[in-house]
């Protein structure tokens, strides 16, 4: 298709056309034509109107992000002659000083980790920086506008997670080794599988919550990151072979389903039976599921039964069809990760092949158990990231934001707010990039033993934190961060998600217990 091409405009022109009837408005350099636009302006046409024929630049950016002008390019019809762009020219002092610094990015204060912002670091290489700048590329191209639409509608558009595959990055949410035999060898940035690793991983997951919606990060992995793996490592190569590669590759959705409503992290109470038939070919499974995220969505439920006695021991894992008859899924209502797709399951008697069994009958606890650390691991990665989003979007208002005659950076109390919320998104970055260093060089039976512990006590860390800074994020934003749209958004929706995180794959409180009772153990000789 070939690029709009836009008149060459003067002011004086573009101040003729200055009634609600014809209503165009200078923004940054550029023409847009608003008369249709202002009829469906969330703040009514006359916000619009009042201004039209005239350049709007400050008080537009007073008011929106940048992202706002991209969900609307067929608005823009020409440029003003001879304007420069203000968003250009930082743009280009941004450019000049990364390239200098060695830095990357928008260069907002604590915006991003401190290896982006130039500093020296012993866990990142070449190929890191590449994946990172393709993960980025991706996030603001095929995710950014669209975040708002998406969370708002409770679900992501087909396809998209086919689209992720494509661009190279989808199979890295199980983590390393790179899937080779399922995906091919292609994976964003260049990078090779021999040197895809657990911080690529992690630049990954950093990247997608760059959105500021839990809901648009679970929808697109969350599934896979936590479903996959026990069928991943456990199951029999025929079962593996049929299912891996087309949910690897996007053409298909997995996801866990182990919570109840009658247990949540105490897994070994689950109640949902599987019943093998006399003649050993199937099983019958019946029972509920709860807050199953990927759930209404996906195609393939990687499912926690019970087929023996009480507790543990008499737990196992199938893979159950979403088609079987039987299976009935409910989007539930949430207070938030809206497009997630949080489901309730009811299985009533579903036929479910014995060839579907993951991993030896009534030893399904450990293949829970496997991909604990992991996806802890990973939650932590969202909080810090989330937590810093609050920062960087609070960071930037607080530098045009006016009160009292005085920018918001400008009060003491402001900087005080974000002071806190730096050194506790710092300290908490720090613990997981060396947490991450450890899963990177111990093998998998030194990582039970070492990180386990670690681990819990860092997601209550990770949690706390980003609660602390949705908070203050909130409070620094005013009304704007208590309003779904505009350009307190994102803080306003990840104060909602706050909860989804300090509660699944271990609540805060069990956690802190879990930490305690590893060191604990480790001392047992004292």
């Amino acid at each position: 298709m070939a690029a709009k091409v836009l008149k060459t405009l003067t002011v004086e022109e573009v101040a003729k056309h200055n009634t609600p009837a014809d209503c165009w408005i200078i923004i940054d350099g550029k023409v847009y034509d608003a008369t249709k636009f202002a009829n469906i302006h969330p703040g009514g046409a006359g916000v619009i109107t009042r201004l039209a024929g005239t350049d709007v630049t400050e008080a537009f950016f007073g008011l929106h992000g940048d992202h706002v002008l991209a969900k609307y390019p067929a608005l823009c019809i020409g440029v003003i002659a001879g304007a420069k762009s203000r968003r250009a020219e930082a743009r280009a002092v941004i450019d000049a000083k990364n390239a200098k610094a060695g830095s990357y990015g928008d260069l907002v204060p604590y915006g991003d980790p401190a290896w982006y912002q130039g500093w020296n670091s012993p866990y990142y290489n070449d190929s890191h920086r590449r994946f990172r700048a393709a993960m980025r590329a991706f996030v603001d191209t095929e995710l950014m506008p669209y975040v708002h639409q998406w969370d708002e509608a409770k679900q992501l558009p087909r396809g998209i997670h086919k689209k992720c595959a494509e661009a190279g990055w989808l199979a890295g949410v199980i983590g390393p080794p790179w899937p080779v035999e399922y995906v091919g060898d292609k994976i964003a940035g260049g990078v090779t599988p021999a040197e895809f690793d657990v911080f690529h991983e992690l630049i990954l997951l950093d990247e997608l919550s760059r959105t500021g919606s839990g809901g648009i990060v679970w929808g697109l992995m969350e599934g896979l990151q936590i479903g996959m793996p026990p069928l991943f490592h456990f199951a029999d190569k025929a079962l593996r072979d049929r299912v891996a590669g087309e949910c690897l590759r996007g053409e298909k959705v997995i996801c866990l389903a182990i919570t109840e409503p009658y247990a949540g992290s105490d897994v070994a109470s689950i109640k949902t039976t599987a019943v093998k038939s006399p003649c050993g070919q199937f099983y019958t499974v019946t029972g509920e599921k709860k807050w199953i995220t990927n759930g209404v969505f996906a195609d393939y439920l990687t499912v926690a039964v019970r087929t023996g006695g009480p507790g543990m021991g008499g737990i196992s894992l199938l893979l159950v069809d979403r088609a079987s008859p039987g299976v009935t899924c409910h989007q539930m209502k949430c207070g938030g990760v809206w497009a997630s797709g949080t489901t309730y399951i009811t299985l009533e008697d579903v036929k479910v092949p014995a060839s579907n069994l993951i991993g030896k009958e009534n030893e399904g606890f450990k293949c829970i158990m496997y991909n604990f650390n992991h996806e802890r691991w990973g939650v932590v990665v969202q909080c810090v990231r989330f937590a810093r989003v609050c920062v960087e979007e609070a960071m930037k208002y607080s530098f045009k934001r006016k009160t009292f005659g005085k920018r918001l950076i400008d009060h003491p109390v402001i900087r005080a707010k974000l002071a806190d919320m730096v050194r506790q998104v710092e300290a908490t970055q720090a613990q997981l990039e060396l947490v991450t260093y450890q899963m990177k060089t111990l093998t998998y039976e030194e990582q039970v033993i070492r990180l386990g512990g670690a681990l819990a006590l860092l997601k209550a860390q990770a949690t706390r934190t980003f609660e602390f800074c949705s908070r203050e994020s909130v409070q620094i934003f005013g009304g704007a961060g208590y309003t779904r749209t505009g350009q307190g958004q994102k803080v306003e929706r990840l104060h909602r998600e706050v909860r989804a995180y300090s509660i699944p794959a271990g609540s805060e409180e069990i956690m802190l217990d879990l930490g305690m009772k590893q060191a604990i153990k480790y001392a047992a000789h004292l």
